[in-house]
């Protein structure tokens, strides 16, 4: 049986550039902090993955602090500043908020006070997108970012999260960028790496990894690649929605990540579908990865309004750049059989 990976907002596939950037950097024996010339070779891949995380991002002029991933960046950068957050934001930002901010019926939040606040780009569930209000303390930016034209610089946040193997690079790499200037206190200290902001020896082989594929995931948003991916997304969506009876499509006619799809069938579990659809080939999810594995209602589209019943019903299939179209009809094809067999069961 040939895979269908359709999960990529849990985790893309490494790009080749990345691979390549990964295992020329494992033949640098030096250590960045070094001053000798294997130690400068190696600050010197440190420093060029800098600036293409930078450059990709549209962060020029900010600073980037490289850290084991998105949810170290978010304790960096939430951890003890008492900010207001929605109960859509990811676990690894909601472990540090306050709460306090409103979701409405398509997943939009409303920020009265920015400086105050922490706000997502987008949705990992739903692949709803925000708009950012000027002055915004903290954005994740870690599933638009390889997959939205954004620009970190006219965004309005002051510090955004990002993390490598959701655009390609590899898992355990993220980054904290911020407006140069930022007072920002290190949680891990030591050596003074990374400006002082997070000490201990950098992941040179992750880091390599992280500029090659942010570098590639950039030219791919120029290329109009995602624009394909959305237009599949939606001959999908449509495939869905003419078969399936009783089933509600999350964030239709609402700006939404070109390559996100998220639907549910109130009555039939999230979890029960992954699991079949798995036995059939194709990857998918019932959410964000870090909290699929439990089994639980999206507390998403609970925020957003919807019943008990229709939040453990969702599921999620999000596409990538290598994605066929005729393996998207595939899956339409296999889930649409198993959804008239639920039916059955229930009447």
């Amino acid at each position: 049986m040939r895979r269908v990976y359709l999960d990529h907002n849990a985790t893309a596939p490494l790009r080749p550039e990345a691979r390549e950037a990964m295992i020329a950097a494992m033949d640098c024996p030096g250590n960045p902090s070094s001053v000798h010339a294997e130690g400068r070779a190696a600050k010197a891949i440190i420093e060029r993955a800098r600036a293409q995380v930078a450059a990709a991002f549209g962060a020029d002029g900010a600073d980037v602090v490289f850290t084991s991933g998105a949810t170290e960046a978010a304790a960096l950068a939430c951890a003890g500043r008492g900010l207001a957050g929605a109960a859509i934001e990811h676990d690894a930002v909601a472990a540090w908020v306050d709460g306090g901010l409103d979701v409405d019926g398509a997943g939009r939040v409303a920020v009265p006070d920015p400086a105050g606040s922490v706000l997502q780009m987008a949705n990992s569930e739903t692949g709803i997108v925000q708009d950012l209000p000027q002055g915004l303390a903290v954005t994740d930016a870690t599933q638009a970012f390889g997959k939205l034209p954004v620009a970190f610089n006219w965004c309005g946040a002051q510090m955004a999260l990002v993390s490598a193997h959701k655009l390609g690079g590899p898992k355990g790499i993220g980054a904290l960028v911020l407006r140069r200037g930022t007072d920002l206190a290190a949680r891990m200290k030591g050596g003074g790496q990374e400006m002082g902001r997070r000490a201990g020896t950098e992941n040179l082989i992750g880091i390599a990894g992280f500029g090659a594929a942010a570098e590639a995931a950039a030219r791919d948003l120029a290329d109009g690649v995602w624009d394909r991916v959305a237009q599949m997304r939606d001959k999908l969506e449509q495939a869905l929605e003419v078969a399936a009876s009783g089933t509600i499509f999350v964030g239709k006619g609402h700006a939404r990540l070109p390559n996100t799809l998220c639907f549910s069938t109130p009555g039939w579990k999230g979890e029960t579908q992954v699991m079949q659809m798995d036995l059939a080939g194709f990857a998918i999810s019932a959410g964000s990865a870090c909290s699929s594995g439990k089994v639980r209602a999206s507390r998403v589209l609970r925020a957003m309004g919807y019943d008990e019943a229709a939040a453990a019903g969702a599921i999620r299939v999000s596409l990538g750049p290598e994605t066929q179209e005729a393996d998207l009809m595939r899956f339409a094809e296999v889930w649409l059989e198993k959804e008239r067999k639920h039916r059955a069961r229930a009447a």
